[in-house]
């Protein structure tokens, strides 16, 4: 089956490409190569490399510089979505794509079900909002997948931000009232490279609006807590630094985080069989590569 993916340099499009199972073909594009936002762009290569799925890994990521980068934010999260989707569904093919737990406020006290009602607080939940939307819209074969708190050992994200941090400083503020769940990119490329061989077996899936994330939930100083016991026994640090709990109040950023973005999976579980994996595994894992890529170095 010829599978293209968009996004081929981000997090999880780099998993995605690293992890592809056997009876699969798959063309990566990245950022540079395919330009999601360019509707032009998008028909001529879908034309020309004729997929039979299309997953979508491409998205405008950075949280706060959304919120000055308005245009460029709702570029490729909304209209490249729907670019996507239109030619998929012009192609009479699927499409895989990955959302946000930005979607919501955050307000909740109990994790997030796929059809609560969304409230994004940012610029970068409501262009993604707006691209799940217009993907509901356009696309009749479609799976939306929200994730969270996305980590690898490809990209920027909080563990490499933390063991950058780790190496310079003794004490290190970390916020300890957003709730969430830490996610590996791994995992989330596994878990669409299952729904996209359960499409190639059976030609069809139970499609919608799905939630994938690792388990269990926990704070930001819960997670860097782990990092730096992890990264202590790997010798990736050579001492561990002093974690400071701190509010969000303490740490002003220019887009509101959500309080808790916890998500609930079970209507993936319940349609497809796939269960959350426990992030201290998955994390184990990227130091693991982390560190062989340094003692390699």
């Amino acid at each position: 089956m010829r599978v293209l993916v968009t996004g081929a340099q981000g997090q999880v499009g780099y998993e995605l490409l690293q992890r592809v199972p056997r009876g699969f073909n798959v063309i990566g594009y990245n950022s540079r190569e395919l330009d999601i936002s360019d509707r032009a762009q998008v028909q001529e290569v879908l034309a020309r490399v004729k997929p039979q799925l299309l997953i979508n890994a491409a998205a405008y990521t950075a949280v706060d510089k959304a919120e000055s980068e308005v245009e460029r934010a709702y570029k490729v999260n909304r209209d490249g979505v729907t670019h996507l989707a239109l030619a998929a569904e012009a192609l009479g093919i699927p499409l895989l794509h990955i959302s946000t737990d930005y979607v919501f406020s955050g307000d909740n006290d109990t994790a997030y079900k796929p059809d609560d009602a969304t409230a994004p607080s940012g610029v970068y939940g409501l262009s993604k909002l707006a691209g799940e939307q217009q993907l509901q819209q356009h696309c009749s074969r479609h799976v939306i997948l929200r994730t969270s708190w996305v980590f690898g050992a490809h990209g920027n994200n909080f563990v490499k931000t933390m063991l950058r941090l780790g190496r310079d400083r003794d004490e290190l503020a970390v916020v300890a009232d957003q709730r969430g769940c830490p996610t590996s990119a791994g995992s989330i490329a596994d878990t669409l490279w299952t729904l996209a061989a359960i499409f190639q077996r059976d030609g069809a899936l139970k499609w919608g609006l799905y939630h994938y994330c690792g388990a269990p939930a926990c704070t930001w100083h819960d997670f860097a807590d782990e990092i730096f016991s992890q990264a202590l026994a790997l010798g990736l640090l050579e001492k561990r630094p002093r974690l400071k709990a701190i509010t969000t109040a303490e740490y002003p950023t220019p887009a509101k985080r959500p309080a808790s973005s916890v998500l609930d999976c079970q209507t993936l579980e319940q349609a497809h069989g796939l269960v959350p994996r426990i992030w201290a595994g998955e994390l184990q894992r990227v130091l693991e590569q982390l560190e062989k890529v340094a003692s390699e170095a």
